[in-house]
């Protein structure tokens, strides 16, 4: 079980390596979207008297939308209910939500403040492309600083495997910003120390373990419940924060907050 101290992240102060670049999720850890996931799919749910729960939520998280969806639905196979169909009034009703989703505290600061010092940003995201213009398109403040560096997870050129995989950091930080990192979770050595220089952000725990598996520093931003769900996996993070305000910029060697 996680702790604020605990499995998934050490919560130290201790200064970091040297940070180049910073590689950011989006769902639930850039805009506040994980709500409309859990309330559409507990309203289609509702229908056969089900509910989706934390346990099964976290399994879930950063993972592209069919995997996940098969996934969710392998908990429920007593009910009428196909991939297709879950998938067809899933999307009808977030479609209508995401143009109203809103950015999470700290994120707007965080984004400007990288680009304002010419630090490389990318978004690496398992939401399809669709969605994450639909998710996007009311907030350019922020996402236009990425000047379309980003990565969805239905990006097939990549031909990338989901998180927990190490792929969608991977390509990110290769094909978006140029570093050279290698295409495989085992890299050169050199490849190994450049993707020393990568500070990733993530909310869930697929994500969380992709970006360690990926060699790269991760400052985790769970929501609280996720603190209460079982974890057996090696992978710890880096840092243990409750909301990217509380991120200390010059404590992985990037340039402070001037206010």
């Amino acid at each position: 079980m996680a702790t604020a101290n605990g499995n998934l992240g050490n919560g130290t102060a201790a200064v970091q390596p040297k940070i180049e670049y910073v590689l950011f999720d989006m769902d639930g850890l850039m805009i506040d979207s994980e709500k409309i996931y859990t309330d559409v799919t507990n309203e289609i749910l509702g229908q056969y008297g089900k509910k989706m729960t934390w346990d099964m939520k976290a399994g879930l998280m950063g993972k592209p939308e069919r995997q996940a969806a098969e996934h969710l639905l392998s908990f429920f196979p007593d009910i009428p209910l196909t991939l297709e169909s879950y998938l067809s009034q899933r999307n009808t009703l977030q479609d209508a939500l995401w143009p109203t989703v809103p950015l999470l505290p700290g994120v707007r600061k965080l984004v400007l403040h990288l680009k304002a010092h010419n630090i490389p940003i990318a978004v690496a995201t398992g939401s399809r492309r669709r969605n994450f213009e639909l998710k996007t398109g009311h907030l350019g403040e922020v996402f236009d600083c990425f000047e379309g560096k980003v990565v969805c997870g239905d990006d097939t050129q990549f031909e990338m495997n989901g998180k927990p995989a190490p792929d969608i950091f991977l390509v990110a930080a290769r094909e978006m910003l140029g570093r050279d990192v290698g295409y495989t979770e085992t890299g050169s050595a050199a490849q190994e120390v450049e993707r020393a220089k990568g500070l990733v952000f993530e909310d869930g725990v697929p994500g969380m373990q992709a970006g360690k598996r990926a060699g790269m520093s991760v400052i985790w931003v769970p929501d609280a419940n996720l603190l209460n769900v079982g974890y057996t996996g090696e992978e710890k993070a880096d840092r243990l924060i409750k909301s990217i305000e509380d991120f200390i910029p010059e404590e992985w060697g990037l340039p402070p907050y001037t206010s």
